[in-house]
């Protein structure tokens, strides 16, 4: 009979409890993974090259290239320029 734990139970067996800086270190790099593969499908979908991108949020194509990788995460008005280029709007909402 196998024992189906729950998703933190996995996490916290194999990065650390929360709180840890196993587990922070882990958080930021699949948020940056997360960020990277959504600014990724968003440019391919509007057929927009890496290069392309770039000259018009005012970087190069590897730093593009880095961030769609998830090895770097833009700072905000990077980000906000990439979401813009992309024909895509961030909304800043209060949660409920």
């Amino acid at each position: 009979m196998s024992k189906i734990g729950s998703f933190d139970e996995i996490l916290d067996a194999k990065y650390g409890k929360i709180g840890s800086k196993q587990r922070e270190d882990f958080h930021k790099e699949a948020y940056a993974y997360c960020v990277g593969e959504m600014i990724k499908d968003a440019r391919k979908q509007e057929h927009v090259t890496q290069e392309a991108l770039a000259e018009l949020v005012g970087t190069n194509k590897s730093y593009i290239s880095r961030i769609e990788k998830g090895l770097v995460e833009p700072g905000a008005g990077l980000f906000l320029r990439i979401m813009g280029a992309l024909g895509l709007r961030v909304d800043i909402v209060r949660p409920v």
